[in-house]
């Protein structure tokens, strides 16, 4: 619970058909073990204390009889039970009979909610949900909820709010859950009897994971399998917990290996999802009758997929096509500030590095886009202090290769006489010595696109605008920055993807020295190379591994973790990769300098959103420049 992590469950029992004390027994040895894996909502299917195929079955008084006493019986068994979960039967109310999902916890019946749409197979048994919205069953001589307007609620945890429907409820043009989710369901439970057919598992995961993505919810799906009759019907248990639309688990159809699948939904990261959505901000669905349960307030072991990389698809065919979608993107937005710009030319420092890099690959798409020539665009590299050999040397050969105009103007004695100027030491390697090389070369570019026409292109990327790593009003600033919206991580799998397709085109030379500029250590190379020629200031040294920053940066940003929440995820995320102080460190340093630095995000120049996480003061990040840090750096630092 601690943190927003709820864990739940899905469990599919083996039954035997019209013998509810044996499916009792059943449940609750299933029951037991995940209260002993400390789950907090469990999930069975429809109709799982009877089975879901006892056609005329269903008309028989001892059979229903049976099913009562078997509710009861769980109740009692597990008053001790730190869980909240869910069992379908049937159940009578008003001499009609009802395919229900009954919510127990700890020994109490909070509610029963009947199924919303009867498919023709079950028509014949079971009745349409009654339309009056304060309906109560008397169940054990007691009162209980009965109807589909019921909303569970968690006292500890106000974002907790969990509903229920019924298997083909959700295939419904109108699930229930749609109506939950408004009302403030943050975790749908669907008991289903789901028969098993060809392409029926890859059906099922789509609408679920799509479903559970509109409503914003956790869906925990448990579905009929063993012991169900196989007359007309084989029921295969396939049973799933997503989140949004990323399965957390599946129990595939058939596997008999575990009757429960389990992981943890982060119900506080859904309701932070829907405060931003206005589409959520509604009073439409008032009629609920919101019913509060308690649970023990612990922290929920963490055993789901938290991605290090969260910007960058796991999967490598999705990855390509993320990085060719970003890249028409850039190329799109560049296009068309072009022609609009009536510019002649397109102006870039090149520097051999992997931002300036991926802007010059965008720029050359650009102009093949608008079929002008590549000499349009005018490269500009200015070696100074810490220029190394390396770098130079990849700069020019792209150049070259890809067919740009080229220009090198050396800056050393510029700068030079700049410190002469304003009264600085050469010898005093300060951060007026570094800024100095970055806003020269600024002016270098402005004044080269202004003599030819041009516009300059901005190379920052979204990591060191997070960070504040830009000189103000040196390489901060530009005409239209392509890069703004894009991380330091994912910059190197697009670089990456664009040296494949150049070597699948023929190109090896732009291939080998894209591939070298992965490899060279992300450097603004403002301070002189070691004696040995290397690069001496290396910007993860002193900032810290731009994965840690970039993990930090979608989840605060996207979401609005707090910092000890954010702590907690990378350290799972990460595993043994960084130790605990490692990570601490630099989460202390991503929040200090993400609040003082908003000034430079403050007057970014226009550029192209590809992401849902950005910093642009447009419609992005809105945030004063003198924005408080107080409470964000406490938390960290009692950490």
């Amino acid at each position: 619970m601690k943190n927003g992590f709820i864990k739940v469950a899905a469990a599919t029992p083996s039954i035997r058909v019209a013998d509810p004390v044996y499916n009792m027994k059943q449940l609750l040895r299933i029951a037991t073990e995940a209260s002993e894996k400390k789950v907090q909502v469990l999930v069975f299917p429809e109709l799982c204390i009877t089975g879901a195929t006892c056609a005329d079955l269903f008309f028989s008084e001892p059979l229903l009889s049976a099913a009562e006493k078997a509710l009861s019986h769980y109740l009692s068994k597990t008053r001790d039970f730190d869980m909240l979960s869910v069992l379908g039967l049937p159940l009578i109310w008003q001499g009609r009979l009802y395919n229900c999902g009954a919510v127990c916890h700890k020994g109490s019946l909070l509610g029963v909610v009947p199924k919303t749409h009867i498919p023709n197979v079950q028509a014949r048994y079971f009745t349409l949900p009654p339309s009056n919205e304060e309906a109560t069953l008397c169940f054990d001589g007691k009162d209980i909820p009965f109807g589909t307007n019921l909303l569970f609620s968690c006292d500890e945890l106000p974002a907790l709010k969990l509903a229920v429907e019924l298997g083909e409820d959700l295939w419904s043009p109108l699930p229930p859950s749609s109506l939950h989710a408004m009302a403030g369901a943050t975790v749908i439970c669907n008991l289903s009897a789901s028969n098993e057919l060809v392409g029926m598992a890859e059906n099922r995961i789509n609408t679920v994971r799509a479903h559970a993505a509109r409503t914003l919810t956790g869906y925990v799906y448990a579905c009929a399998g063993d012991g169900e009759s196989t007359t007309d019907l084989v029921f295969a248990g396939h049973d799933l917990i997503c989140e949004s639309n990323t399965v957390l688990a599946e129990k595939r159809p058939f596997d008999t290996s575990s009757e429960l699948i389990l992981s943890e939904i982060d119900v506080e990261r859904l309701s932070v999802d829907r405060r931003k959505k206005a589409f959520y901000q509604t009073e439409k669905c008032t009629n609920y009758r919101k019913i509060a349960f308690s649970l023990e307030k612990t922290e929920t072991l963490l055993t789901r997929t938290i991605d290090p990389h969260p910007f960058i698809p796991s999967d490598a065919i999705e990855c390509n096509c993320r990085c060719e979608t970003i890249l028409a993107i850039q190329s799109a937005g560049l296009k068309q500030r072009v022609e609009r710009a009536f510019a002649k030319k397109l102006v870039v420092g090149i520097s051999g590095g992997l931002d300036s890099t991926l802007a010059l690959l965008v720029m050359v798409r650009a102009m093949d886009a608008l079929k002008r020539p590549r000499k349009d665009i005018l490269a500009v590299t200015m070696p100074c202090f810490g220029t190394t050999k390396r770098t130079k040397t990849n700069a020019t050969v792209l150049c070259e290769e890809l067919g740009v105009d080229f220009r090198c103007v050396d800056i050393f004695d510029a700068v030079n006489v700049h410190f002469r100027d304003i009264g600085h030491d050469p010898e005093d390697r300060n951060v007026t010595y570094e800024n100095s090389q970055a806003r020269e070369r600024t002016q270098i570019l402005m004044d080269i696109a202004n003599d030819c026409g041009g516009m300059v292109i901005g190379t920052g990327d979204l990591s060191e605008l997070a960070l504040g790593w830009a000189t103000y009003n040196g390489d901060h600033m530009s005409m239209y920055g392509v890069n703004g919206d894009i991380p330091k991580t994912l910059i190197r799998h697009i670089v990456a993807y664009c040296a494949d397709e150049y070597e699948r085109q023929g190109n090896q030379k732009i291939a080998e020295a894209l591939r070298d500029v992965l490899d060279t250590p992300v450097s603004p190379e403002l301070l002189p190379a070691k004696e040995n020629g290397e690069i001496e200031q290396k910007t993860e040294d002193l900032v810290g591994p731009y994965e840690i920053h970039d993990f930090y940066l979608y989840y605060m940003l996207r979401y609005g973790f707090s910092p000890a929440k954010l702590y907690r995820m990378a350290q799972f995320a990460f595993g043994n990769r960084y130790d605990d102080e490692t990570l601490l460190k630099w989460l202390k340093t991503f929040v200090r300098r993400f609040f003082s630095q908003q000034f430079k995000r403050s007057c970014l120049p226009d550029g192209p959103k590809v992401g849902s996480v950005g910093v642009s003061p447009r419609g992005d990040w809105l945030m004063p420049s003198d924005a408080c840090a107080a409470l964000w750096m406490k938390e960290a630092e009692s950490l």
